[in-house]
């Protein structure tokens, strides 16, 4: 569910409506870039019982450490504005509510959901997941009235281009909407203490389940991708046309129009981006919990980081909203993707993006030279960093334990056991 957040279907919308299917290799690499950051994050916390800002705060040096967490915070923050203008952007559609309150119901319905989870939080996600499904059976559906041709999708999911205008940062966004800090900070944080080939077992079953989740997630992304590329690219009348120049969360429901009606399709399209909205803005706070006790080891009330996750993410969604209004939201979320692209690209896009920028502004000569002596040695400063982190020698030890107890009998009592746990005790007592 993370990975079909609002975020998400806005970078698709906007990549089918500029570039028909010319972006879904993109789509198709993050996936696999996000499956090995899922299954390496699972292997961490099985073998060290601890998450990654835990073991981030023990690693390194103090001034390396808040400067990670400021990183990572940033990260949580742009992460989590598409779930609030998403959720906004639903309920302007359902009830007519103005963007800038829609940001302000989300903050508290969020934190509302998180205090009814004790309640039973399993009904709570089959219940968002059931919504979910039932637009993504939608787009299928509609993937039957256009009829993509299937060269060119099998072309556009293994032969990489950049072509057509914005293609760059478009891919950028998608790349950043996939790879987000909330889907691997909280996966793991299970202590076994079990034999080696337990362990083995865990990380495969675990490589397995994100597998399975992240196929399901390409194909919603490749019907999502399809429908807005075909419906963008024949036969356009002029009210279509004004609706896919500027495709958005808040106005994609028309491309649901021959499978449901459009009182029918704007409902439930409205009603899917809701809970995808919820389920992610939830997973965004969880993250941002664990990130801020793991790296700083506040013991704080747990209502009071909810609090301040939240107030994090609202602020510049609500500051965007008043000023921009919806048009301003849509924009901010592609920035905020963009935002989370890999490091290599960031570096890559930010110099070229600069550099024209300083090519063609309108500064004096001894400005221009002001302002590159600034921001140059900054770009540096932020490379060296980065090859520091890469190829620093690890001190804290995060090898597997050397101990053949089987699993605490306690996991067989437990509500939030997971079928693979139940595989794993089955197994280790055997």
């Amino acid at each position: 569910m993370a990975y079909l957040d609002p975020g998400n279907l806005e970078t698709d919308l906007q990549a089918g409506a500029n570039h028909r299917y010319g972006l879904l290799w993109v789509i198709l690499i993050g996936l696999i870039f996000a499956l090995i950051i899922q299954s390496l994050a699972a292997n961490l916390g099985v073998c060290t019982g601890k998450h990654l800002s835990e073991l981030c705060r023990a690693e390194y040096p103090v001034m390396v450490k808040y400067c990670l967490w400021m990183i990572a915070e940033i990260a949580v923050v742009a992460a989590d504005i598409p779930e609030v203008i998403g959720t906004a952007f639903a309920l302007n559609i359902l009830f007519h509510l103005p963007i800038w309150s829609g940001v302000l119901f989300t903050g508290f319905s969020t934190l509302i959901l998180l205090g009814l989870q004790r309640y039973g939080v399993r009904k709570l996600e089959m219940l968002i997941a059931t919504l979910i499904l039932v637009m993504a059976a939608c787009f299928f559906g509609e993937m039957s009235y256009v009829r993509p041709p299937a060269k060119e999708l099998i072309k556009g999911m293994f032969v990489p281009n950049f072509r057509g205008q914005g293609a760059t940062a478009d891919a950028i966004a998608l790349l950043g909407a996939l790879i987000m800090p909330y889907t691997t900070e909280k996966l793991i944080k299970f202590k076994f203490e079990c034999h080696d080939i337990v362990l083995q077992e865990a990380c495969k079953f675990f490589l397995l389940e994100s597998g399975f989740a992240l196929l399901i997630a390409f194909m919603i992304y490749v019907a999502v991708v399809t429908v807005a590329g075909a419906a963008c690219s024949r036969n356009l009348t002029a009210k279509v046309e004004e609706q896919c120049s500027d495709l958005t969360l808040n106005s994609a429901s028309f491309l649901l129009k021959n499978v449901l009606r459009q009182k029918s399709a704007s409902i439930i399209y409205a009603i899917a981006v809701l809970a995808s909205g919820q389920s992610s803005a939830i997973s965004c706070t969880y993250s941002g919990q664990y990130i801020m006790q793991g790296f700083l080891g506040l013991k704080i009330k747990r209502w009071m980081r909810n609090l301040i996750t939240r107030s994090l993410a609202i602020a510049p969604s609500l500051l965007v909203s008043i000023i921009g209004g919806s048009a301003g939201a849509s924009r901010l979320i592609i920035i905020a993707s963009v935002r989370l692209g890999i490091i290599g690209i960031n570096v890559y896009y930010l110099f070229t993006g600069f550099m024209g920028w300083l090519s063609h502004c309108s500064l004096p000569r001894a400005g221009t030279v002001l302002v590159g002596i600034v921001v140059f040695p900054l770009m540096a400063v932020y490379v060296v960093a980065v090859a520091y982190l890469m190829f620093r020698k690890d001190r804290v030890v995060t090898s597997p334990p050397k101990s053949v107890q089987p699993l605490p009998k306690i996991i067989w009592r437990k509500e939030e056991a997971t079928p693979i746990m139940r595989y794993l005790v089955w197994t280790s007592s055997s």
